[in-house]
């Protein structure tokens, strides 16, 4: 090992040696998360509303939302620059640092 190894910084990991993805990932993993969790309960929901719980319910409802997550991930990634916008709109993000 030479010096300017003991000098490099560490970079900050999720688990174990996995390292954390670069900020500018985060317009990627953020709507990524969104989508997944909204689709998930929204397709649960609609599924226990329809269906009830019966045998075989989880099987059916992870399907269901496997394919509706397919949909839901790169529609929010189309829409969000349209919804920036909008909020941007309604919003005064002059104070980013929200009320004191």
């Amino acid at each position: 090992m030479n010096r300017t190894d003991n000098m490099r910084p560490e970079r900050p990991t999720i688990i174990g040696n996995i390292p954390k993805l670069p900020a500018k990932w985060a317009t990627v993993v953020m709507p990524f998360i969104l989508s997944g969790l909204m689709s998930g309960i929204i397709s649960l929901i609609n599924m226990l509303r329809n269906l009830g719980w019966s045998d075989g319910f989880m099987n059916l409802w992870f399907h269901n939302w496997m394919i509706s997550w397919a949909f839901a991930f790169p529609i929010v990634l189309m829409l969000l620059p349209l919804v920036r916008k909008l909020t941007a709109r309604l919003v005064d993000l002059s104070d980013s640092n929200g009320p004191k």
